[in-house]
C-alpha cells in the first residue's frame, strides 16, 4: 500500500519478530493431494498403538505446543517473587484462558495454603464477626461469571513509545476465565454489615497482603469470593484455595489467598493502600481511584510472535477486545494505519466484562500492512489512539494505557510493534 504512513522505528531492547517464539516464516502453497505422502501414504503414527488412558494422569498440551508458555521479561523487576508473567495471547484462540498459561503477578510470591488451613474473617462494621473455612464457603449458593483479570500496568511500557515486539509482552498481562464462587454480598449479609458502611478493606493471606479499599457499591454488585477457575481448583499463583474477583476492576484489586474483609465507614488511605496504582498526567498531577479498565482490544494474529506463513490470498486477521465498563458491542480494523476501517466480525455478542474475539476475514495482497483494532463497548467507549491518551496524561504515565496497537506487517508476513504519524 503505497498510502500507508512510514512508521516509526521502535525502541524496544528485545524480542525481534518472530524469533521470540522461534517460528519459521516459510511461505507454503496448499498442499496437493496427488504425490503428498503424508495423504497418500499410511504413516507410522498409524501403524501402532498409541498412549493408553493412564498415560498423563492430568492432561498436558502435546509436545508440538510446548511454545505456547508464559513468559517473563527478566529486567522488569528486580526479582521474579514481585514480578510478572505474561500469557502467549498471541497463541490462543476463542476467549477463554486455560489457567496454566494465564499470567501471574506476585508481590511477595506464590504461596502454599492448603484447604483445611485456609480461613477467611469478615470483621468490623457488622453484626457478628464471621470467619468461614474453605468447607463453610462450598454450603453457600454459588455462581459462575466469566470476566477478564486485567493488570493496570498492561501496554504501560507502550506510552513513551513501541518497545516490545510481540502481542504477548505488551497486551498479555490479561486472561479471562469463568469464575466458581459466592457472591461478597451473600457473606457480607450473613456477617450482618452495617448498611451505612461505605468501604471494605481487603487483604491476602501472603506475605504483602496487598491490602485493597474497595466501595461498599461495588462489593454489593458483583464481587465474587470465588474458588474455582474454568471448572477446576485455582492454580497456586492465581490465588488457591480462594480469591477475590472484582469484575471490569485493575487485577491489583482481585486479591489473592484472601483472608480478611473489614466493613468500614472510610477507605484505608494511612496505609497507602486504596489505590496503590495511579496515573500520572501531562502536568505532573495524578488521577486517583481509577480502577476501572477502559474499552481496548489488540490484533493478535497477525502479529509480531504470530507472522503470516502463507503468501498472498485470504487471511484471517482476528485478536481480543474488552471492556471493563460492560460488554463489547463493535471493533473495527484498519489495515492502513487507521486512515479506513472495515467491522469485524465478532465471534459471539460480547459479555459483560470479558474478553471478546474478533475476526476479519480478508484477502491479503502481499503488500504492507499497518493492522489497528479499535474497539467500542455497550456504554458508547471508543477505544483512543495513544496520541489521544497522550494529549491529556503525556509520555511518562505508566498504568490504564488502552491505546490503539499497530503492528506493521511486511511483504514477508513479518511483523512489528511500531507507531504511525
Amino acid at each position: 500500500m503505497s498510502d500507508i504512513p512510514f512508521p516509526k522505528p521502535s525502541r524496544r531492547a528485545f524480542l525481534r519478530g518472530a524469533a521470540a517464539t522461534g517460528t519459521g516464516l516459510a511461505l507454503a502453497g496448499t498442499a496437493q493431494a496427488e504425490g503428498d505422502p503424508l495423504i497418500t501414504q499410511v504413516q507410522d503414527w498409524a501403524q501402532g498403538f498409541g498412549d493408553g488412558v493412564d498415560a498423563t494422569p492430568y492432561g498436558l498440551p502435546i509436545r508440538f505446543e510446548d511454545d505456547v508458555v508464559r513468559r517473563n521479561v527478566e529486567w522488569l523487576t528486580a526479582d521474579t517473587i514481585s514480578s510478572i508473567n505474561f500469557t502467549p495471547i498471541h497463541a490462543l484462540d476463542g476467549t477463554i484462558t486455560p489457567q496454566g498459561c494465564a499470567f501471574e503477578r506476585h508481590h511477595s510470591g506464590a504461596i502454599e495454603l492448603s484447604k483445611s488451613d485456609y480461613r477467611l474473617m469478615i470483621n468490623g462494621l457488622v453484626d457478628k464477626p464471621l470467619v468461614f473455612t474453605y468447607a463453610d464457603l462450598e454450603r453457600f449458593p454459588r455462581e459462575n461469571h466469566t470476566y477478564f483479570l486485567e493488570c493496570a500496568a498492561n501496554t504501560g511500557m507502550e506510552w513513551a513509545g513501541a518497545q516490545l515486539n510481540g502481542a504477548q509482552f505488551t497486551h498479555g498481562m490479561i486472561h479471562n476465565m469463568e469464575y466458581t464462587g459466592v457472591p461478597l454480598r451473600t457473606l457480607l449479609n450473613e456477617a450482618g454489615y452495617d448498611t451505612s458502611a461505605t468501604w471494605i478493606f481487603v487483604e491476602g493471606a501472603d506475605a504483602s497482603s496487598n491490602g485493597r479499599s474497595i466501595p461498599m457499591d461495588k462489593a454489593l454488585d458483583d464481587v465474587l469470593v470465588a474458588f474455582k477457575a474454568n471448572g477446576e481448583a485455582l492454580r497456586k499463583e492465581h490465588g488457591y484455595p480462594v480469591r477475590l474477583v472484582v469484575p471490569g476492576w485493575e487485577g491489583n484489586m482481585w486479591v489473592k489467598w484472601v483472608r480478611r474483609i473489614e466493613v468500614l465507614n472510610g477507605p484505608v488511605e494511612s496505609r497507602e493502600e486504596t489505590s496503590k496504582y495511579t496515573d500520572t498526567m501531562a502536568d505532573g498531577s495524578s488521577r486517583k481511584w481509577t480502577w476501572v479498565m477502559d474499552a481496548k482490544s489488540v490484533i493478535t494474529s497477525p502479529s509480531p510472535q504470530a507472522p503470516i506463513t502463507h503468501g498472498p490470498g485470504p487471511l484471517v486477521i482476528t485478536g481480543l477486545a474488552w471492556s471493563g465498563r460492560g460488554a463489547i458491542t463493535r471493533v473495527d480494523v484498519s489495515k492502513d494505519g487507521g486512515k479506513t476501517w472495515e467491522t469485524a466480525r465478532l465471534a459471539k455478542p460480547g459479555e459483560n466484562k470479558a474478553l471478546t474475539r474478533f475476526y476479519l476475514d480478508t484477502d491479503w495482497d502481499g503488500e504492507d500492512m499497518l493492522l489497528q483494532a479499535r474497539a467500542m463497548d455497550d456504554t458508547g467507549y471508543v477505544q483512543p489512539t495513544k496520541a489521544q491518551l497522550r494529549d491529556v496524561r503525556g509520555e511518562n504515565s505508566i498504568y490504564h494505557n488502552n491505546c490503539i496497537q499497530t503492528w506493521w506487517v511486511r511483504p514477508t508476513g513479518e511483523a512489528e510493534n511500531v507507531e504511525v504519524s
